[in-house]
């Protein structure tokens, strides 16, 4: 007999309540409702059924499974315990213990002195277990004041808020590269950028594109249409799209690559479980040693937690706010209810509107800025993590854009907190001096200039030689590359050109900005088209399975009983015009000498009763006595149109 047929026997062997735990700890096969306990074997047996159970065991189950795997058919309590040394009273305690895990799950059965094991499993672990591992210390649990989590974690929710703002901006005004993900130099480009670490860069990367603000295209990350909407919302709702993205991602916490592209890894379990674990404390209770509650998550589902990948999501979680101070945050709760919107206001600050313009060409912004601060500070300024900073190059990036100087200091000064200040205004109105005093006119193409000296001084750069430029008249050089590759080697040089039309009308230069739709939303499959079970109808589909296997008792017709159920199947098939109680009145008839009346066919549209007294039946004629006289007829069952019971003849 196999495995399969001996589960299917073991099953019928326990009671409802026994097939009832079995369900709710493998709901996956509850939930495709089994019509029998033989099904339930089928169902219980499937791959995916069997890896989605031996994933929820904990490492001291794990052992003893992987143990009877490796003895197969010499597999039973005392041999296991011989094999994993358990002589003790604890090690024979927890021995139980595992094996009682084993059986509720359906993965191990007793088989007389043998145990069985589930078909389909595989080995799960490289080397045999020695002993069972035991499990490690229960994290130590101390008090804490209610809301202390959540104003520790109020900076590291605003930073990451910032970080992903940042990167998104990045993404729209330079090439960030992205084909199997963003490579580790690349990584660390980026994090130069925004002055962070490369982890930290990896998480905003991972979150921005959950989050679907950042998608790939054509081998770089481009911000999505979805991207310019969030940018606008206020911190709180920025916040909150990124806290339940975060659950969501599947790639492996601390991997070295970024997995920006589609992943099959199970990340999203880990850093669930790395939250769940921390929202089962009291709100005023939180863990006192996190390498405890770390060594706890890999002992109990070392399936799904490695020591290195949990950690790492633990530092995730800290990072996003939804964990502080070894106790889960108010944020970290409501993502695990999908209600992050409702308290994530209490985590980041209000946008601010006006930033602090320094003499030093630095600008601080007290919070996160919002979109219209964020976009003239852009206009004429470097964003880095701590600010902004003026320089003669973004100070002539806004005046490529076609802003005037007058306009561009007015724009400053309306989000100023303290004014525009001189050293400000001088910059731009020196680099206002120079801008345009040099054009590049797209002849493939030519350098013009006012000044004569300023052109002799431009033909004679070194920097500037691979230009080979010759003059063509006093204030006209002629190029040898395009007017684009023109005016980057002359800005690289340090001067400030300007480009114009061959007629002579100046250009205005626009960064041009690339939108993507955002990717579909991949909806798990592990669930199914159908609703998990409810616990009351799990109770019943166990009842059900356990009934329908109970041993029915056998009925025994008498011969007139089974006489008649014959006659009716017989005229059943010889008549398509009675109705079914007319069929079994005949078959009656037939059976106790009775007379009916019958209704005969005579024609197309004309019948003739006969009131008889049936007595045999064969090849779909009837035989019967007709009243009042007696005399013997035959009828063709086929031509009988109705039958009526009669009181007397």
């Amino acid at each position: 007999m196999g495995r399969k047929s001996a589960l299917a026997g073991w099953l019928r062997g326990l009671d409802a309540q026994e097939i009832r735990g079995i369900l709710a700890l493998r709901k996956d096969a509850a939930d495709r409702r089994p019509h029998s306990l033989p099904a339930l074997a089928d169902e219980l047996t499937t791959t995916a059924s069997v890896r989605a159970a031996v994933d929820g065991l904990d490492q001291a189950c794990r052992d003893v499974l992987d143990t009877a795997v490796r003895l197969g058919d010499a597999a039973g309590v005392d041999a296991l315990a011989e094999r994993l040394r358990c002589n003790g009273k604890a090690s024979r305690a927890e021995l139980k213990r595992t094996l009682g895990q084993l059986r509720a799950r359906a993965l191990l059965w007793p088989a007389g002195d043998r145990l069985i094991s589930s078909p389909g499993l595989r080995l799960l672990e490289d080397e045999p277990p020695r002993r069972i591992t035991p499990a490690p210390r229960a994290p130590r649990v101390g008090v804490r004041n209610r809301g202390s989590a959540d104003r520790a974690a109020t900076a590291a929710a605003t930073s990451t808020v910032d970080g992903v703002t940042r990167l998104v901006e990045l993404c729209d005004v330079e090439l960030v590269a992205c084909r199997t993900g963003v490579g580790l130099r690349e990584l660390r480009r980026v994090a130069g950028v925004l002055c962070a670490d490369e982890a930290l860069a990896r998480l905003w990367v991972e979150l921005a594109v959950e989050a679907r603000l950042l998608a790939v295209d054509d081998g770089r990350l481009v911000p999505t249409s979805r991207s310019d909407g969030w940018r606008a919302e206020p911190p709180a709702d920025r916040l909150a799209a990124l806290a339940d993205a975060w659950p969501r991602m599947t790639w492996t916490p601390g991997r070295q690559r970024s997995a920006a592209e589609a992943s099959a890894d199970a990340g999203d379990r880990t850093r669930r479980g790395v939250l769940e674990q921390y929202a089962r404390l009291g709100e005023d209770e939180a863990y006192e040693h996190r390498d405890e509650v770390v060594a706890d998550l890999v002992w109990t589902r070392p399936a799904v937690h490695g020591r290195a990948a949990t950690e790492a999501a633990l530092v995730e979680a800290e990072s996003v706010g939804l964990v502080a101070s070894g106790a889960a945050t108010a944020l970290g709760r409501a993502v695990l209810a999908g209600e992050a919107g409702s308290v994530a206001d209490r985590f980041v600050p209000p946008a601010a509107t006006t930033a602090h313009l320094r003499p030093d060409l630095t600008a601080v912004v007290a919070g996160l800025p919002c979109r219209e601060l964020s976009a003239v500070l852009d206009l004429a300024a470097d964003g880095s993590a701590g600010g902004w900073r003026f320089s003669g190059a973004s100070v002539r990036r806004a005046l490529d854009a076609g802003h005037e100087p007058d306009a561009l200091l007015a724009r400053l000064a309306s989000v100023a907190s303290h004014g525009v200040p001189a050293t400000l205004e001088r910059l731009v109105r020196e680099v206002a001096r120079q801008h345009g005093r040099i054009t590049v006119t797209p002849v493939a193409c030519c350098v013009r200039a006012e000044d004569p000296v300023l052109l002799r001084e431009i033909a004679g750069h070194r920097s500037l030689a691979q230009l080979s430029l010759q003059p063509l008249g006093p204030t006209v050089l002629a190029s040898a590359k395009p007017a684009p590759e023109t005016l980057a080697l002359l800005r690289a040089a340090g001067y400030a050109p300007t480009t114009s039309t061959a007629e002579g009308m100046p250009v205005v230069e626009r960064v041009p900005r690339r939108r993507v739709e955002p990717p579909a939303v991949v909806r798990g499959t592990t669930g199914g088209w159908r609703r998990p079970l409810t616990g009351e109808e799990l109770t019943k589909l166990a009842l059900a399975l356990v009934e329908r296997e109970r041993p029915r008792p056998k009925v025994v017709l008498s011969p007139v009983e089974s006489r008649r159920m014959g006659t009716v199947r017989l005229l059943r098939d010889q008549s398509l015009v009675l109705r079914d109680s007319e069929v079994a009145l005949l078959a009656e008839a037939l059976v106790t000498r009775t007379s009916v009346e019958i209704a005969v066919a005579n024609g197309p549209r004309s019948t003739v009763k006969h009131v008889i007294t049936p007595v045999d039946h064969a090849a779909g004629n009837l035989k019967a006595n007709c009243a009042p006289r007696g005399e013997h007829r035959e009828f063709l069952v086929g031509h009988i149109r109705s039958v009526r019971a009669v009181t007397s003849v």
